[in-house]
């Protein structure tokens, strides 16, 4: 809200007693300044720098200043914007210059800004930016002084108190001037009288060309342009809706005018097209000159013809910088032509050119928010045609698609490089590949992500399978599914796995099997526990029982023990371990039942094991079971066993010596003959243990 002035210290000018140069304080304000800032270091700076031309308002907003200045008032205004307060100053300037353009704006701005200051404030209605942070109050005494005839000349009288103006009088208004209705007394209409008025004019546009000279030559600081009236005044509007996505500020055209003769501007404007002066530099140029011999003569046909020399010369511009791709030149071509020759029906097709560049630019950088800004404000402005909007707008959602898909396949990756496969639960490749399937199913870019992630989730469960962990095998297994993998993957795997099971057991039990070369080598048959022949052989039994090494090295191993027994028995040594491990180990029964009887004592240790075993008398026979799966083939065999009659007559140690075919009857034939049962063989009045083979024929019924 703005705060009323006051002769209290948040009125510093009323309190100056004199200005920079020390002349005395005005009695009457030629000006009311609103100031939009809230320090008041610089109220008092700024009260002391104008020495009572005006009387300063402070507010604390922009809002608050658009209220001060649609307020009545019988002075100019002026708005001053301290930048230190306002934090957006360009957005706030275009507010005030659409809904208060009568009001005169000075920016202060620090003296290490003024410049980027000025950059931003380009092309605006900014009469000048100043040093602030101190304020410069010799420089700002001096500006002010052409701000107050600024300020008057754009001050709207009333309707009571202004004469009659012409159509074509009001539409042009000087620059730096008040226009020639405001100049208007009733009683001054001609002779002497309208020489004065003409005199007086001139004096006011003398005195601000030399305030001007002051301001950036003698103080070496570049002012924003002065505010001038354009051709087309469009009408005020609120402030628009801030873009989608920033875009720089599209090239203008300078606007402005400046007043003199016709023929005067005509003869400038022929000067500058001789030199080739077309839009460059400002100030100074055709098209300013033959634009303000237009504004001030609708009619003439020369500065219409020299407009239209312009614009082929721009026009021939423009396409040189588009076709180079330099769109910003083009842009401000595009812009200086539509100054030169608005009615032009080739602005229609210049400024379709420049937005499909422009817009396809951006597509091309990938930069589609841009795109997306730029084809919005290509509708808004109505460049491109029905089909054409269309068109991008069908092009640019694809690509938007496209953009989404390559993100998010992108984060696929990123997480399973990372080894996020499945957690966290919302940042993990599971995660976004569940989003990629859900939004875009039908992308290529989906489908190698999916198949990126299966085979990710493959790798764990085959990684976890040659481990023997089961349950974590089927884990991954399981996510592989879960996010879409195929039952030919799934097959493929498990046919995968088993071989490579299968490999990894052989190479086991090779390992395995060299180890207990390496012990048996050692003489380490049983001791330490944890590292000697029986313990590899153990865990080869385990790991690979069908390890072509496992025969030999057991046969080995078996022969060692029963040496090593034999040494025990005949030095009085319990053997009985040893004899147990040679009997695990495929020893023969016979001689281990020879070693046994070595230390019996016995006369029974003479008896031949063959004459034994002659001697056994089954008690009870099972016949195998024929295997179902032989029967459907029509296999038919046989299974060669050895095992021992212990001395109750029941069977042990079976071990398989021969099997026809392979492993097809080996299980069947002995559940049937541990079920056997011998009646005790008894030599010298003792039952003994008697080994012994036999073979179980498995033969098919007969039809």
């Amino acid at each position: 809200m703005a705060s009323a002035a006051s002769r209290s210290s948040r009125n510093p000018a009323a309190a100056a007693p004199a200005g920079a140069g020390g002349a005395p304080a005005s009695t009457q304000p030629a000006v009311d300044v609103t100031a939009i800032t809230t320090r008041d270091d610089f109220l008092l700076e700024l009260g002391q720098a104008l020495a009572g031309q005006a009387s300063i308002r402070p507010v604390d907003s922009v809002a608050a200043a658009l209220e001060s200045l649609g307020s009545p008032a019988r002075r100019g205004q002026v708005l001053v914007i301290d930048a230190l307060q306002v934090n957006e100053v360009r957005p706030a300037v275009d507010a005030v210059q659409g809904r208060a353009p009568h009001a005169v704006i000075l920016v202060f701005a620090p003296e290490t800004l003024e410049r980027q200051m000025a950059a931003a404030v380009k092309g605006s209605k900014v009469f000048a930016v100043l040093p602030a942070s101190p304020v410069d109050a010799r420089k700002t005494h001096a500006v002010f002084a052409n701000v107050i005839g600024e300020a008057a000349a754009r001050r709207k009288p009333s309707a009571a108190a202004a004469a009659p103006v012409q159509a074509a009088e009001a539409e042009f208004e000087l620059e730096s001037t008040r226009s020639a209705a405001a100049l208007k007394v009733p009683g001054m209409s001609g002779g002497r009288n309208r020489t004065l008025m003409i005199a007086a004019a001139l004096v006011a546009v003398a005195a601000l060309a030399a305030g001007a000279w002051y301001f950036t030559r003698g103080n070496g600081v570049a002012p924003a342009p002065a505010p001038a009236a354009p051709l087309h005044e469009a009408p005020a509007a609120a402030p628009a809706q801030a873009p989608e996505a920033a875009l720089p500020a599209a090239p203008s055209a300078d606007l402005s005018i400046v007043h003199g003769k016709v023929d005067e501007l005509n003869e400038k404007a022929r000067l500058a097209m001789r030199e080739r002066r077309y839009t460059e530099p400002a100030g100074d140029n055709a098209l300013l000159y033959y634009r303000s011999a237009v504004a001030a003569d609708a009619a003439n046909g020369e500065a219409r013809d020299g407009l239209q020399r312009v614009a082929g010369v721009l026009a021939g511009r423009f396409d040189e910088s588009l076709n180079a791709g330099h769109l910003d030149e083009a842009a401000q071509n595009f812009a200086n032509f539509k100054a030169a020759v608005p009615e032009d029906p080739r602005v229609a097709e210049l400024g379709a050119r420049l937005a499909n560049a422009q817009i396809s630019k951006a597509v091309a950088e990938l930069n589609l928010d841009r795109a997306a800004a730029l084809l919005k404000q290509a509708q808004q402005s109505g460049v491109l045609t029905a089909e054409q909007l269309a068109k991008w707008k069908s092009d640019l959602a694809r690509r938007q698609d496209d953009a989404k898909v390559q993100r998010l396949a992108g984060l696929v990756e990123d997480r399973m490089h990372d080894g996020k496969l499945v957690d966290p639960a919302d940042d993990s490749a599971r995660y976004y590949l569940r989003q990629l399937l859900s939004s875009y199913p039908s992308s290529p870019s989906t489908a190698r992500a999916q198949h990126d992630l299966v085979s990710a989730y493959l790798r764990k469960a085959h990684e976890a399978g040659i481990a023997r962990n089961a349950a974590e095998s089927d884990r991954w297994l399981n996510e592989a599914r879960a996010v879409g993998a195929s039952a030919a993957e799934i097959s493929a795997f498990q046919h995968d796995l088993a071989g490579a099971q299968a490999r990894a057991a052989r190479a086991e039990g090779d390992r395995l099997a060299q180890l207990a070369r390496e012990r048996l080598r050692d003489g380490r048959l049983t001791d330490p526990a944890q590292d000697s022949a029986v313990y590899y052989l153990t865990q080869l039994q385990s790991a690979d029982p069908d390890n072509a090494s496992l025969a030999t090295v057991s046969r080995d191993l078996a022969k060692l023990l029963l040496d090593r027994a034999r040494a025990a028995v005949q030095s009085g040594k319990n053997a009985d371990q040893d004899l147990a491990q040679a009997r695990r180990f495929g020893a023969d029964a016979r001689d281990l039942q020879a070693v046994q009887q070595l230390g019996s004592g016995k006369s029974g240790a003479n008896v031949d094991p063959a004459t034994l075993a002659a001697s056994l008398k089954p008690v009870k026979s099972v016949a195998p079971e024929y295997p179902q799966s032989a029967l459907a083939k029509g296999v038919s065999g046989s299974v060669l066993l050895s095992f021992t009659v212990d001395a109750k007559g029941n069977t042990s140690d079976l071990q398989v010596l021969q099997s026809s075919p392979p492993g097809v009857f080996d299980h069947a034939a002995m559940s049937a003959v541990k079920r056997w049962k011998y009646a005790p063989v008894i030599v010298n009045g003792a039952a003994v243990e008697v080994p012994t083979k036999t073979l179980v024929r498995f033969e098919l019924p007969k039809k």
